[in-house]
């Protein structure tokens, strides 16, 4: 599972991760307040800080990670 979602693009891994939430509050809107649309928006916010901690772990994000290091280090040095 975690080597397809290294190969999805930048837009397309922010959609897995907000899709679920924007439906879940579209559920909350649509059939109101009641335990399986809590269930939904928790599931989602859990669902979307996963994806968010995990990101730099992705191994392009990592690159960046790297370059903007790199970035400061020969920036300090000037």
């Amino acid at each position: 599972m975690l080597s397809l979602l290294e190969h999805l693009s930048p837009h397309a891994r922010v959609a897995t991760a907000v899709l679920p939430f924007v439906l879940a509050v579209v559920a909350r809107i649509v059939l109101g307040r009641n335990g399986v649309t809590r269930a939904m928006i928790s599931l989602a916010t859990m669902w979307f800080v996963v994806n968010v901690l995990m990101a730099p772990y992705s191994i392009g994000m990592r690159q960046d990670i790297d370059e903007l290091q790199s970035m400061f280090r020969t920036g300090i040095r000037r």
